[in-house]
Order: structure tokens, then C-alpha cells, then sequence
């Protein structure tokens, strides 16, 4: 199991700490857009057993965690919810790996922190290749998703069962979607289960995906990288996977070929031998 805590960003926002334990190097653990930390479980586990300290967090406005004082959401503050967690780690031999938009986070915060992480393991991180300034997109299609997403269960079986039946989550491993549902829904106080991330907090943070910046910083980031895609994934494919890793100075690609976007959470034992690796290797 996992103790909790909680550390306060830069900004002032409250943040939900989970130290799986384990006496080893550690390793911090960024979840995606719209769930929460605690969806590394069997991945935390197994790279406890494999001889790891391990940590995850809650980012602001997911889980636990408190909301974005601005209500924006701009994934330079993200960024400040792992560093804060860094420090509270305080460890020169800290490994941080992440997904999706809590990978990119980490690639900002280490833009900003250059030897805060000693290495990252960056499944789809979604950073576009592009300099230009776009002002956050409302009608971005995953802000709009987002708003359409259902928000009210009978309880956590009911959200299990609609979420197993169909895509993306019915290709993950059932237990990353139990802790998911266990601990993303919190009871309204009417009979009635909502998500703690809620749909237009979701929308807000995918409106700012376009424009969070990364980009222009990956060449800046001397941080050992190793950049992961599914190789069925479309929108981070494995073609988009390797210009960024062209663009940062030191940095490898893996592509899990029987995958898409939530490899992590289909094989979260894949992802522990993985992310194990990496965080073993010289220099």
C-alpha cells in the first residue's frame, strides 16, 4: 500500500502525494490528463518488489489534489505540481516518468529545473511541433469530449462496468481501471458518484494542449530522455515520437508495437520493467 501526504506548490496549490514505499533510487510517476496518481498502482508495486522508492501525485485539479487558483489550467503549472513533488523527494538520483500530458509536464519542469530529475521515462508526451503562439482552443476535439463526458454514477461498480465496456478502457488492465474508478469518484452526497476530475476541468486543461509551450524548450533539455508510443497510436505516433527526440539532445525511442496511447495501463508490468530499465542504465 501507499502512505499519503501532501506538499504545496509555488502557486500555493495543495498537492496529494502517494510514497508506495520501498528503500531503493527513487521514482516519481506523472499520470495523464483526467485521471490521478494512484492509477500506477500495479506499476508502482512491481517496481517496488523490483528494488525501487516509488512516488506518484495527484496534478492539480485531478484526484485529491487542489484546483488551479486561475481556473486555466496552463501546463507550465503542471510543472510546478512535479517540481514541488521533486523537492519534497529531495533525492540527486531521481527518476521521473510520466504520460501523455503529465510526461510533457516533466519535460517542462526540466526545462526550467535542468538537474531536478536525473532522467525521464516519457510515454507520449503530448508536445506538438510547432513555434507558434496559439491562444487555448475551446474547440479543441478533446475539450469538447471532455465536456460531454458522463459525470454521475450509482457508485464505483456502475462506472467500472460502463467504463470495461467499451474504448479507450476496455483495453486496459482491469485493475488500473478499479483504482481509477475506486479513487477518481467521489460520493456527491445525494446517493450519487462523480468524478473528481470534472468534465469541464478536463476541458480546460485539453484546451491549453496546443499551447503549452514544450516545443521550444526540448532542445534546452539535457536530461537523459527515454521517449515511448504505442505503435498504433495516431496522434503521438511513432513518426512524431522520433522528430522529438531529434529536436532533444539526449534522447532514446521505444515503440511498443501491439499498443496505443494508454500502453501504460495495459501492461503496467511492461511499463515497471521499462521504466526499471531506464532508470538502471549508465551514465
Amino acid at each position: 500500500m501507499f502512505t499519503t501526504t501532501t506538499v504545496q506548490t509555488d502557486d500555493g496549490v495543495t498537492i496529494a502525494v502517494y510514497d508506495w514505499g520501498g528503500f531503493g533510487p527513487p521514482i516519481l510517476l506523472g499520470h495523464p490528463t483526467g485521471f490521478h496518481g494512484q492509477i500506477w498502482a500495479p506499476t508502482a508495486r512491481a517496481l517496488v518488489a523490483d528494488g525501487f522508492r516509488v512516488v506518484s501525485f495527484d496534478y492539480r485539479g485531478h484526484g485529491d489534489s487542489g484546483a488551479d487558483p486561475t481556473g486555466e489550467y496552463r501546463w507550465a503549472r503542471f510543472a510546478l505540481d512535479a517540481l514541488a513533488v521533486a523537492q519534497w523527494i529531495d533525492d540527486p538520483q531521481l527518476v521521473a516518468a510520466g504520460h501523455s500530458k503529465g510526461a510533457a509536464a516533466l519535460l517542462l519542469g526540466a526545462a526550467d529545473h535542468p538537474t531536478i530529475f536525473r532522467r525521464i521515462w516519457a510515454f507520449e508526451p503530448i508536445v506538438f511541433p510547432t513555434l507558434a503562439v496559439y491562444e487555448p482552443d475551446p474547440n479543441f476535439p478533446l475539450a469538447v469530449g471532455a465536456r460531454k463526458r458522463r459525470n454521475e454514477w450509482s457508485g464505483p461498480d456502475e462506472a467500472f462496468a460502463s467504463y470495461t465496456s467499451r474504448p479507450p478502457m476496455n483495453a486496459m488492465d482491469p485493475r488500473c481501471v478499479r483504482t481509477y474508478v475506486d479513487h477518481g469518484l467521489r460520493d456527491r452526497g445525494d446517493g450519487m458518484w462523480e468524478l473528481k476530475c470534472a468534465p469541464a476541468t478536463e476541458a480546460a486543461v485539453y484546451t491549453m494542449g496546443p499551447v503549452n509551450g514544450a516545443w521550444a524548450l526540448l532542445s534546452e533539455i539535457t536530461t537523459p530522455v527515454r521517449l515511448l508510443c504505442g505503435g498504433e497510436s495516431r496522434d503521438m505516433s511513432p513518426a512524431l515520437i522520433r522528430r522529438l527526440a531529434e529536436r532533444l539532445p539526449n534522447a532514446t525511442v521505444d515503440v511498443w508495437d501491439a499498443h496505443g496511447h494508454f500502453g501504460p495501463q495495459a501492461d503496467p508490468e511492461h511499463a515497471a520493467i521499462s521504466i526499471a530499465s531506464f532508470a538502471r542504465a549508465t551514465p
